[in-house]
């Protein structure tokens, strides 16, 4: 990286870090991760010239794949078989949302049929961004929309269990190492992270940076090689690392140009958790789900942001990370067969 996109980067990551401690010190849930959201996002829209190199952020997501991997005891398999009913009400949730948010952005939003469509799904930020603009759709507008929703529903869901369900966080945001790091957990959890993430990308899995030291660190845990989990300080650093990326999406935001987006995308993402509150409603009183982690799962954020949530609130992460996966590849393979089936064109896209 160059001297000045060192400096951009470093700067940003003070002003997410400082946001961060403020959340720390008024004891709100996941305060690295959503204090630095806050700052940054704040000065970008203000013109600041927020920035998260995508390499960085990846070398440090890699340290949350290794702490989610964590979760994926032996005693996960006991509890296989009530996630199928999960994720068939997890797919009836997504063809629902994607629907009714088609018809919201090209009615309402006044988008136009492509974008509205690759818009409206409740998930999947990078791949409908880059899916939808190889098919016709505006990638300015996509990306707004879904940037949009992952904010207000990353920052949102947080502080409802933290004021209505009664949740408290540790202090400091990030609760401490239950035993000190070997050199033998150290070289564990470290290969787990960089060669899961080189594996990742070789796989072309979604979210590789993620995905692959998660992967490999539930084998690492799941078979007893090791029980240990990264520093406290370093996980932190990747929650503002991971914070900071997401108010970077809103540098350079003219809001001149893409204000009416951006009110409809708020708009919308408001109606996603309403309509996430419903569904998790009818899931408690239809098939018995307990009401926490079904939250979790329906709540249309991103992968990393939701799990480490989950971590936070002492929920079932591998629960939470698995069924958001499954979300994020049910979206990836078949909203662009459904668009194709569709047969709609660039110039038909009115």
């Amino acid at each position: 990286m160059s001297s000045s996109l060192v400096f951009k980067t470093g700067l940003s990551l003070v002003i997410g870090g400082l946001g961060g401690w403020i959340f720390a010190w008024a004891r709100l849930p996941l305060p690295w991760m959503l204090g630095a959201m806050a700052a940054t996002t704040a000065v970008a829209l203000l013109g600041g010239g927020i920035t998260m190199p995508k390499q960085f952020r990846n070398l440090l997501v890699t340290v949350l794949g290794v702490l989610l991997g964590s979760a994926f005891t032996p005693e996960i398999v006991d509890h296989l078989r009530g996630w199928l009913a999960a994720f068939a009400a997890l797919a009836t949730y997504v063809a629902v949302a994607t629907t009714l948010g088609f018809l919201y952005f090209h009615h309402v939003g006044k988008l136009d049929r492509i974008t509205a469509f690759f818009a409206s799904t409740p998930g999947g930020l990078g791949e409908m961004t880059m899916v939808g603009e190889s098919m016709g759709a505006d990638a300015r507008h996509v990306s707004l929309c879904h940037a949009t929703r992952v904010l207000i529903v990353v920052m949102t869901i947080p502080l409802y269990f933290r004021f209505f369900m009664g949740y408290v966080p540790p202090e400091g945001g990030v609760a401490p190492l239950q035993a000190a790091l070997d050199a033998r957990d150290v070289i564990v959890l470290t290969g787990c992270g960089l060669i899961g993430w080189w594996l990742g990308r070789k796989a072309k899995m979604p979210a590789a940076q993620l995905l692959g030291p998660m992967i490999l660190s539930a084998i690492a845990h799941f078979t007893g090689l090791t029980q240990s989990r990264p520093p406290s300080e370093i996980v932190a650093l990747a929650q503002v690392a991971i914070g900071t990326s997401v108010g970077a999406r809103f540098a350079g935001l003219d809001l001149r140009a893409v204000g009416r987006t951006f009110v409809a995308a708020t708009g919308w993402a408001v109606a996603l958790l309403l309509l996430t509150v419903v569904a998790t409603g009818l899931i408690e009183i239809l098939l018995g789900m307990d009401r926490a982690p079904t939250l979790l799962v329906m709540a249309p954020g991103g992968l990393a942001e939701m799990t480490l949530i989950a971590l936070a609130l002492g929920i079932d992460v591998a629960f939470v990370s698995t069924l958001h996966l499954l979300r994020i590849a049910l979206i990836a393979v078949f909203a662009p067969l459904i668009f194709r089936a569709l047969g709609w064109r660039p110039n038909s896209a009115a």
